[in-house]
């Protein structure tokens, strides 16, 4: 699993499909040089609408959440630029958002705040949906195709790998960006992360979070993780530094490889270099393995390959994932 499920106990945070971030994604537009495509996934597992009132069942965005990705871009740790996204209350099959752009202190604010990209922004919930152009952003929110592909039974089992990819016909909630390069920053490196947050009598509460793929459901126990997931990439090597280097140490690394190891994914963001071509660790493309290289991290170089390939139904142009399964 990348991200899915990644409450403790294998739960949704806050017990709710539509708050669980799968995962992010970022990499350089199809054709152009001078744009970068961001894309989160919520909801794993989500099988699309309803036959039946009230259609949209959990296929739609929660309507109490702020979807957010998060840009630094000069290392700080701190949001530098952000978009955020939130969504009306369904009805009669229909559910339209928001989108904001925000930088500086607006960036780091829970609240969606910042310039509006686009406002009754049509969510998605069958293969019709297409892009949206706002300003100089293409924008796309909808049920899409699952693009994360994994043996997830193998690796619960002792790595012995059933050929089956757990996620292959299965639909997510996607929200995808194409944006210009300057909105990000003005060097090449941004580092990125996505949050969710969700209002609870009147407050934002962040539920889940997550820069790098299949962190926190496999390293953090289960005890840790929604705190985890609460918490911000600036505390997380004073917090998770020693106990993940223990962990790891657990798992066959001498203690000063245990620790170096631990700082490659310490603090929880992606780390993309616009310069390079977008390869995970170097940002993330939609058919990097990023389940084996995350095995072969947490076993040092002992388990090597899932063993399933990437999904055949990705799309050449924007949003990129494909249609849903209806």
């Amino acid at each position: 699993m990348s991200n899915h499920f990644s409450a403790a106990y294998l739960r949704f945070p806050g017990n709710d499909a539509r708050l669980d971030l799968t995962d992010l994604y970022a990499f350089q537009a199809s054709g152009d040089t001078g744009r970068t495509v961001l894309i989160i996934d919520v909801n794993p597992f989500m099988t699309g609408m309803s036959a039946t009132p009230p259609f949209l069942m959990n296929s739609e965005m929660h309507p109490d959440a702020v979807y957010r990705i998060n840009i630094d871009n000069d290392g700080d740790n701190q949001a530098d630029a952000a978009f955020s996204f939130v969504f009306t209350e369904a009805s009669g099959g229909r559910q339209t958002g928001t989108a904001y752009y925000a930088t500086g202190a607006d960036a780091r604010s829970a609240e969606p705040t910042g310039e509006v990209l686009a406002s009754a922004l049509p969510v998605g919930f069958d293969a019709s949906a297409q892009p949206v152009q706002a300003g100089r952003c293409r924008l796309f929110t909808g049920v899409r195709s699952e693009p994360f592909f994994a043996d997830a039974e193998g690796a619960l089992h002792g790595f012995e790998w059933t050929g089956e990819d757990a996620f292959a016909g299965k639909d997510v909630q996607c929200i995808a960006l194409e944006v210009p390069d300057d909105m990000l920053g003005p060097e090449p490196v941004i580092h990125l992360w996505a949050t969710v947050n969700v209002r609870r009598d009147g407050v934002l509460v962040q539920v889940d979070r997550g820069g790098h793929p299949t962190i926190n459901p496999f390293i953090n126990p289960e005890y840790a993780k929604d705190a985890y997931n609460a918490g911000h990439p600036a505390d997380d090597v004073a917090t998770y530094l020693a106990p993940w280097s223990k962990i790891l140490q657990g798992n066959g690394y001498p203690p000063a490889e245990a620790s170096a190891a631990a700082a490659t994914v310490l603090p929880d963001v992606l780390r993309y270099d616009r310069g390079r071509p977008a390869v995970y660790p170097n940002g993330r493309g939609l058919t990097d393995d990023v389940f084996s290289a995350r095995m072969a991290f947490l076993t040092n170089g002992k388990v090597t390959s899932g063993g399933v390939p990437p999904h055949d139904d990705l799309l050449p142009e924007f949003p990129y994932l494909g249609p849903p399964h209806r």
